[in-house]
């Protein structure tokens, strides 16, 4: 199946230019204690997010006090994949909203507004929550507060976005977050964050700046650089006040330019793989020593066009085992990218061949770790194409099956190898030194995508859905 991200569309209307990656085993979070309350029974939150696991409790936005009493609140995602949101003031008043909806693709943004007025007079007017524009009426639980119940979010105690749980500080967010905000003394609706493409009815995002976001209302582009807790940190706010989140564990390459308005592709962590860890927003993938050939492939698969991405190779032991090509097939799990089918075609690092329905098709350079290997996937032709470090390896290339999808795919070797892959797909995990873009301005990679030569002359393109809604 060809997976087109939700929530991303042809280069039109506003754009959002950066996200910021978050990994859970580094604990990254943003922490901001405010100076004062805002008003903590009317306000709103938004944000987007694209999930990198399923099965795993994180939290998106959370506070509380460390003091007595000892109150929190928190929007997360469960084990089950719904989201919950709670409140908690510390002694004997506890509410709780739980959704019949599962958060299980991990392959596109999700818009999530949580609107708060617990002034009105109706309870179920005090608590609104929206997904992608539309307004959730289906939970498993939903405990609506009392009238003027004072909540522990938007006042002045710790907030955390991600990460945050009150017993022990754990439970961060794994995954993509971009556009996220707070408006202060306001329950707003969807439409002020959003609305639907009048061409494709996807829900997209709006400029936002023009809020009004109060007292303790934040913005956070993830645009800036730096990590302090100042105007010029990735946890800067850029909605005119200075409510700066502070950051930890964040380095500047989670700052990503895979976005609501333009979708990257990335290892697909629902392809059932039994020895595989991936990590760094499904970026980073790292084998065993199960004795099997592990296949791993991409949320993305393609039918046309022309597509670049770049692998670079691990240490670990046994790098040189470290296999990658395309496959036909995405869930196809065990001989996939052997090179012993005829629906996929591998490049082995360990002698520089190229395998395909059991046969060596090619003969390249071998690879090991710290190289960088280009794919160049040519589907209007119908030809594969490797690089080595920059280098071509072949200006004629191999010969594809016509009329097939196609997805990126990595491999380890067999029982012993233990290799890791850094996948750039145009938004990398791992820091580049030069920042080749394609033709249409996206991508940040180590090599140019394109091959220029008296012998083949072809332009590029990174995986994300801007380019695929032109050419894919």
């Amino acid at each position: 199946m060809i997976i087109l991200g939700t929530n991303s569309i042809k280069d039109t209307g506003f754009n959002v230019a950066n996200s910021l990656r978050f990994n859970t085993a580094s604990s990254d979070t943003l922490t901001k204690t405010f100076g004062s309350n805002g008003n903590n029974d009317k306000f709103t939150f938004s944000g987007w997010y694209k999930r990198s696991e399923i099965g795993v409790e994180h939290r998106i936005f959370s506070s509380h006090n460390t003091g007595s009493p000892a109150g929190y609140a928190s929007m997360h995602f469960h084990t089950s994949d719904d989201l919950i949101i709670f409140n908690y003031d510390g002694s004997n008043s506890y509410q709780q909203f739980r959704t019949d909806r599962k958060f299980r693709d991990l392959s596109a943004f999700y818009h999530i507004v949580l609107a708060y007025d617990t002034t009105q007079g109706t309870a179920s007017n005090r608590v609104k929550l929206y997904i992608n524009g539309v307004q959730e009426t289906s939970f498993s639980t939903a405990d609506y507060p009392d009238q003027n119940t004072d909540l522990y979010f938007n006042n002045n105690v710790i907030h955390y976005i991600s990460g945050g749980d009150p017993a022990n500080g754990s439970n961060p967010y794994s995954g993509y977050m971009s556009e996220v905000c707070l408006v202060d003394n306001a329950q707003l609706a969807a439409d002020s964050f959003g609305e639907f493409d009048s061409d494709s009815g996807i829900w997209k995002p709006i400029d936002v700046s023009g809020l009004t976001f109060g007292n303790t209302g934040f913005y956070l582009q993830f645009k800036e650089s730096g990590t302090g807790t100042n105007a010029s940190g990735m946890g800067a706010d850029t909605s005119g006040n200075t409510n700066h989140f502070a950051v930890n564990n964040l380095t500047a390459v989670d700052q990503s330019i895979d976005t609501c308005t333009n979708n990257f592709c990335t290892l697909n962590p629902l392809d059932p793989t039994a020895d595989v860890t991936l990590s760094e927003g499904n970026l980073k993938a790292v084998y065993g020593t199960s004795g099997t050939r592990d296949v791993q492939v991409s949320t993305f698969g393609v039918f046309s066009g022309k597509w670049y991405w770049e692998i670079k190779i691990g240490g670990a032991e046994s790098p040189n085992n470290a296999t990658l090509g395309v496959t036909q097939n995405s869930f196809d799990n065990a001989v996939v990218l052997g090179g012993n089918t005829n629906n996929s075609w591998e490049y082995r690092g360990y002698d520089g061949k190229v395998y395909h329905n059991a046969g060596s098709v090619a003969s390249y350079a071998t690879f090991a770790g710290d190289n960088i290997i280009g794919v160049y996937l040519d589907l209007d032709n119908h030809k594969l194409y490797f690089s080595k470090d920059g280098s071509l390896q072949s200006a004629t290339g191999i010969d594809l099956d016509t009329g097939k999808d196609y997805f990126p795919a990595i491999s380890d070797a067999g029982s012993s190898a233990t290799p890791s892959f850094e996948m750039n797909f145009g938004s990398p995990s791992h820091s580049v030194s030069t920042g080749n873009t394609d033709d249409n301005g996206y991508g940040n990679f180590e090599y140019s995508p394109n091959i220029t030569g008296d012998s083949v002359a072809k332009k590029f393109y990174a995986l994300n859905t801007k380019n695929l809604a032109e050419y894919g």
